[in-house]
């Protein structure tokens, strides 16, 4: 079996939060927004990642890239060590790994042309490549995701939010990596245009073979285009499967109580279904409750839940493993 072209081992990254009180003797605080996060990426591969807001979702992807410190832990890719890297050292990685940002217009520079603008990982990483071989690889992409060659000159705030999620998508193409993170890439858009950037980055994927990390909120988004689903909550992994797997036998009361929120299609279904509404607030990550951090909002939680940390336990489905300690399966890291 090949090496994963991604590969993370207890991963951590956490901000400096100053002082609990006014005397500067004070214990600083620290806030670990993400929290001993383990899994591993195969070639062509799409890894769907979800949870609420606040979860450590995005800061998970920004420190993959290297745009959050990486605290603790490890990150490989394609067997090299990321975390520790000096940010000089990180230029020789760019062309192997792109992200598509969550607002599609605040990711693009105002000043600069389309053609700028998706040209600019070329001029940056490509030394020595000419004027008109930029144009023509710039050309060459803006077809491949649907931008008409007589836009290279305008500018971003003329084009709707769709059209400058394929500027994104562009301009992470361009230099040809092996993965692309897309951080909520489609949360800003109609759902008719969401369509449409899936459907784009699902065609890609299979032509280029891209390994995509695909963070979302929408889980019917997330079924459609990943193979495999991790689930956060505040900083921490609760579950990981298949797709197929885990939208059929969700082993996790957080997982299941998101795919409670699922709209069904059929109405009937709908009116019938159940939904699991959590009680509270999610907790502060300066702060996490003890053992289990779900267990504030876990209608199945009992005395054991708040002294012990459960790492994730393999079930009997392959690859689903989930942080509960009532699974009943041996832990497994």
């Amino acid at each position: 079996m090949s090496a994963p072209l991604m590969d993370v081992r207890d991963l951590v990254v956490q901000f400096n939060v100053g002082r609990s009180g006014l005397l500067p003797w004070a214990p600083a605080r620290q806030l670990k927004a993400v929290n001993g996060v383990s899994f591993s990426l195969n070639a062509g591969e799409t890894l769907g990642i979800v949870g609420e807001s606040g979860c450590g979702k995005s800061s998970l992807a920004r420190a993959l890239i290297g745009l959050n410190p990486i605290s603790g832990g490890s990150v490989k890719l394609n067997g090299r060590e990321l975390a520790g890297l000096a940010q000089g050292d990180w230029r020789s990685l760019r062309a192997e790994m792109q992200m598509i940002f969550q607002d599609p217009l605040s990711s693009l520079n105002p000043r600069m042309t389309i053609g700028e603008i998706i040209g600019e990982p070329l001029r940056m990483l490509k030394a020595g490549i000419s004027s008109s071989d930029v144009k023509a690889e710039v050309e060459r992409v803006m077809a491949r995701v649907g931008l008409l060659p007589n836009v290279i000159n305008r500018y971003p705030h003329e084009f709707s939010g769709g059209q400058c999620q394929r500027v994104g998508i562009a301009r992470a193409l361009i230099v040809k990596p092996k993965l692309i993170i897309c951080d909520e890439p489609v949360s800003a858009l109609d759902v008719s245009i969401q369509a449409q950037v899936i459907n784009l980055l699902m065609d890609l994927q299979s032509e280029e073979g891209l390994a995509l990390i695909f963070i979302a909120h929408d889980l019917a988004v997330v079924k459609h285009i990943a193979q495999r689903v991790m689930v956060m909550y505040l900083g921490r992994v609760m579950e990981t499967a298949a797709t197929d797997t885990l939208f059929n036998a969700p082993a996790h009361p957080y997982t299941r109580a998101l795919l409670s929120a699922v709209p069904i299609p059929d109405p009937a279904l709908e009116r019938s279904k159940v939904i699991q509404i959590l009680e509270g607030d999610l907790p502060s990550p300066i702060a996490p409750p003890s053992g289990c951090v779900f267990r504030t909002r876990c209608p199945q939680a009992e005395a054991a839940c708040a002294a012990q940390t459960v790492s994730l336990r393999g079930l009997a489905a392959d690859s689903h493993a989930v942080a509960c300690i009532k699974a009943g399966a041996p832990e497994s890291r």
